[in-house]
């Protein structure tokens, strides 16, 4: 490999299929390059820019031809702000590649000889699909290399995603082609009036400034929440800017906003003030509905998160006698879809806030066979629990990106149901969770979702059933 670095520059390479964060894979002889900035079957001269163990990681710098699979993007910011890393491959690519990784995934670190996967479940419409974005404000705009070579008094003032791999650099947001309108004219009305106010955007390295973060969530009923978080408890301004919002977008459903003066983002700790309108807005899947408030989590891509419940059901397969368990529920929306068809679901999360939400969606949707339950799956599910709620026939696996705690995979083990259906919105973790139980379930099926078009994220839904 030595000798490969010492040329820096790699001629006439053949770039090969897409792989995670936005990469592709090449390979010149014995050595293996994970290069940013192409598309499979591009050829390009390549400059090695990191040595890793086993693989480099390089940069193009010259384009001899580009591949079939490349196509225009359409976002100006493609290729800086990092949130579409793959815009610039046909969609038809972007699902080989997702069907790709699941396959890899599962049979590699899951250790699955022969593993079904399912043709991936396309996502439409490919843009505009998010219900949820979350932008930063920052006083330290990402600059392109020609405006730092112009050496103009430049507005460093910026509302938009941090620029990946620095997280105090932040790039300015004209148009976003992730999330429906009113989206982008609350984030440019916002920045317009923050400017125009002389109102201090947050600095991130030193923990200071007024404006902090701003969340919009949609529902496809129309209606739309703002939480405009603020990082110093200013009264006056504070008033100034949700007045603005509430008088230029008299229709928002909800108008809230947040103090947070702590070192992160996250408020899951700090109350919440509305200043107008309802504290929630209401979301519908597929005839039910789900009060969604601002610490609700729920699946960020409405329609297809139609298309990933009805195939959890169909994989669930439940029946009206059956009792099942739904672990790391959220704010419930599986287990009461799937209540409807059993005679008993179980929810667990270890979020108060989430079962709360939980029960009122249970409520408003008329399910009173549902049960929720607030703690740690790995604390909550032991005999007691089991004797107080009845054995599942049946369980449904929603965990986080970094998948279920091991204990948990020991009770799932202990307690045996028939069936688990395991999501995941992150294959690498699922496939290591499912290894543990090979000899005693059979893997049925695994279905990709696309929720995340232009991104390598991918939904996945497997179906394990125990053996005789």
């Amino acid at each position: 490999m030595a000798a490969y670095i010492a040329k820096e520059i790699l001629k006439k390479v053949v770039i090969g299929n897409m792989v995670e964060k936005g990469r592709c894979v090449a390979r010149v002889d014995n050595l293996v390059l994970f290069v940013t900035q192409v598309a499979p079957g591009d050829v390009v001269d390549l400059k090695i820019v990191s040595k890793k163990k086993d693989y480099v990681e390089a940069v193009p710098v010259h384009t001899h031809c580009v591949g079939q699979a490349r196509v225009k993007p359409i976002c100006q910011h493609f290729g800086v702000c990092g949130g579409c890393q793959w815009q610039h491959v046909s969609y038809a690519e972007q699902l080989a590649a997702k069907e790709r990784m699941v396959l890899e995934k599962l049979t590699h670190i899951g250790r699955l000889q022969a593993t079904h996967v399912a043709p991936i479940l396309a996502a439409s419409p490919t843009e505009y699909y998010r219900n949820k974005l979350e932008f930063t404000f920052s006083n330290k705009r990402w600059l392109s290399t020609a405006e730092m070579e112009s050496h103009q008094q430049l507005d460093r003032r910026a509302l938009g995603f941090h620029k990946p791999g620095s997280f105090d650099r932040v790039v300015d947001i004209e148009q976003c082609y992730l999330q429906p309108a009113p989206s982008d004219a609350i984030r440019t009305t916002v920045a317009q009036f923050a400017k125009k106010h002389a109102l201090s955007f947050y600095d991130l390295r030193q923990n200071s400034g007024l404006l902090r973060n701003l969340i919009i969530r949609t529902a496809s009923t129309g209606e739309v929440m703002v939480i405009v978080q603020f990082g110093q408890a200013e009264t006056d301004p504070i008033v100034q800017v949700m007045r603005h919002l509430q008088t230029q977008f008299p229709s928002l459903t909800s108008l809230q906003y947040v103090v947070n003066s702590k070192k992160n983002e996250t408020f899951y700790d700090l109350p919440v003030h509305l200043y107008y309108g309802r504290p929630y807005i209401i979301e519908y899947i597929d005839g039910l509905q789900f009060q969604i408030g601002p610490k609700s989590f729920f699946q960020t891509n409405t329609a297809q998160t139609q298309v990933l419940y009805r195939k959890i059901r169909e994989l669930a397969a439940p029946h009206q006698d059956e009792i099942f368990y739904d672990l790391y529920t959220g704010v419930g929306s599986i287990a009461i879809f799937l209540a409807q068809y059993a005679r008993h679901v179980v929810g667990i999360d270890i979020t108060a806030e989430a079962i709360a939400d939980a029960r009122i969606n249970a409520s408003l949707n008329h399910i009173d066979n549902a049960t929720f339950v607030s703690g740690a799956v790995e604390t909550l599910l032991d005999t007691q629990f089991l004797s107080t709620h009845g054995q599942p026939h049946a369980v449904i696996v929603d965990p986080p990106r970094a998948g279920m705690h091991p204990q948990v995979v020991k009770q799932l083990l202990r307690i045996a149901p028939k069936r688990i259906v395991y999501v995941s919105c992150n294959p690498a973790t699922q496939a290591r969770d499912i290894a543990p139980f090979n000899e005693q379930y059979q893997l049925i099926i695994s279905q990709p979702i696309d929720m995340f078009p232009h991104t390598s994220h991918v939904e996945n839904i497997t179906l394990l059933v125990r053996q005789p």
